[in-house]
């Protein structure tokens, strides 16, 4: 019997140069709520500083980066070095490996305090990440909209709903002919934290 009622069939989104699954029950409530909990009291957030045409702004959440091989991660022109994963990231980063079969390296949390945090248009495509990145994203707390539009094809749009203790996982050429965003919402609504667990070599 599984203890956590998890759901381990993944759906294979319909996306042209994409390679994209969603599973919509990963973490059942009780585990997914009790990780939220764990998480959001455990991890060391931060808010870092970005810089968009030439104007500099608090980013729209905040964040964390976790590894075991302390390298650092760059992306919006902020680099991040990476604390060690706590005990509970290192469990919930075996549990995806079992389905993804790969190792993965780092993890960048993100904690979308309300509805006026967000994440902008873009792709996950740096450097560090490889030719096909490969990122396995995990969503407890709040329910939020996940966008995709297609770089060339202005028609290939789609949005799928994070369910807490959903995984997506995007892989292939996915990072080089799409770009994603978590959108505001002007919804009262209550915190969500997202992983996504990345190789970095």
């Amino acid at each position: 019997m599984d203890l956590f009622n998890t759901n381990k069939t993944p759906i294979h989104l319909d996306m042209p140069d994409a390679t994209v699954a969603y599973y919509p029950n990963f973490f059942d409530a009780t585990k997914s709520n009790q990780l939220f909990e764990t998480l959001l009291k455990t991890i060391n957030w931060q808010q870092d500083k970005i810089t968009v045409y030439g104007k500099t702004f608090p980013q729209p959440r905040l964040t964390a980066l976790y590894g075991n091989n302390n390298k650092p991660y760059t992306y919006s022109n902020i680099t991040m070095t990476p604390e060690l994963f706590t005990k509970e990231l290192i469990w919930i980063k075996k549990e995806i490996e079992k389905v993804c079969a790969v190792n993965f390296t780092t993890c960048l949390l993100n904690l979308y305090r309300n509805g006026q945090d967000s994440n902008g248009w873009h792709a996950d495509n740096e450097k560090e990440l490889g030719k096909e990145p490969y990122i396995a994203s995990l969503s407890f707390g709040e329910r939020r909209w996940f966008h995709f539009k297609h770089k060339e094809n202005v028609d290939q749009k789609l949005k799928i709903a994070l369910n807490p203790g959903s995984l997506l996982v995007m892989k292939g050429k996915t990072q080089e002919y799409w770009l994603h965003q978590i959108p505001k919402t002007q919804k009262k609504i209550g915190p969500r934290i997202n992983i996504t667990f990345r190789i970095i070599t």
